[in-house]
């Protein structure tokens, strides 16, 4: 067990956690002690944001924990959404379909055999050959060339993410590989343990979306304690004054936080919560 290693910030006014791998346990759920560490903070008047890779439809994992203000950034940043209001999502920094189409094309021709999805406002579509979601049984099944055209109305659903899997190459290589081929046209990242990238507008990341949060709120960087375990944290990571990597966390994770804590399973997230709030 490892204890949790980084210096405190002087004044902590926000604390940015993921969730997969982060806030919560293996089995997707929130531990006990983890909930009366968010409790604690928010009545502390540390302001809580859940930052995730997730889609808003699939933040009931933590609606119940929900305080103060009840804003949460999804799909790694390209959605802000209001669980108070049945996760409604209040802002949307979209993918543009031209360059969606243009990671699609590359992807295709660096990479063959990749197959695609395409996350809009509305729900989640994808290809024939790409592994279907068992949480979203009703999504469209066709060419991502096809779900990313424009509908006759010009009233298309805004894209918030692009999801592209490879049955062969490694997480890592399909990342570099996507990241040399189509970066100048978006962001690319990875949350998952398989060869599944996720594809924002270009500048669209967990940390840009958290900058512009905190700046409505004036919340300088130095005032935020950040946690993650996975290379789509990293930006947020380097961004936010104080950072921990999960004990569970990817090695370019780790590089990139200010300090270390406990595994998801360890409750690593309520440990700093825990420390931070002795210390006031």
């Amino acid at each position: 067990m490892t204890t949790p290693t980084s210096p405190r910030p002087a004044t902590t006014r926000l604390i940015a956690t993921d969730l997969d791998g982060t806030l919560l346990r293996d089995d997707k759920s929130v531990s006990d002690r983890t909930v009366a560490a968010l409790a604690a903070a928010e009545q502390a008047g540390i302001e809580v944001f859940f930052v995730t890779g997730r889609p808003s439809r699939w933040m009931d994992v933590v609606s119940a924990h929900v305080h103060g203000h009840g804003l949460a950034i999804c799909a790694n940043g390209a959605a802000v959404v209001d669980l108070h209001a049945d996760r409604e999502i209040v802002q949307v920094r979209p993918l543009a379909r031209e360059d969606a189409l243009h990671v699609v094309r590359t992807l295709r021709r660096e990479a063959p055999g990749s197959s695609f999805a395409v996350e809009l406002t509305t729900g989640i579509h994808y290809e024939p050959d790409y592994p279907p979601f068992q949480l979203d049984p009703g999504a469209t099944v066709a060419t991502a060339e096809k779900l990313l055209s424009e509908d006759d109305s010009g009233t298309s659903a805004p894209v918030i993410k692009l999801l592209a899997h490879h049955p062969e190459l490694t997480p890592d290589g399909f990342l570099a590989l996507a990241r040399t081929a189509a970066g100048d046209r978006a962001s690319i990242t990875r949350s998952s343990p398989t060869a599944l990238l996720e594809v924002s507008g270009l500048g669209v990341s967990k940390a840009s979306t958290l900058a512009l949060c905190c700046a409505e709120r004036g919340i300088s960087a130095d005032e935020v304690v950040a946690f993650g375990d996975m290379p789509n944290d990293i930006e947020m990571l380097t961004w936010a004054g104080t950072s921990y990597a999960m004990g569970n966390a990817h090695p370019d994770v780790v590089a990139a936080a200010t300090g270390t804590t406990l595994t998801n399973e360890e409750d690593g997230v309520a440990a700093v919560i825990e420390e931070i709030l002795r210390a006031r």
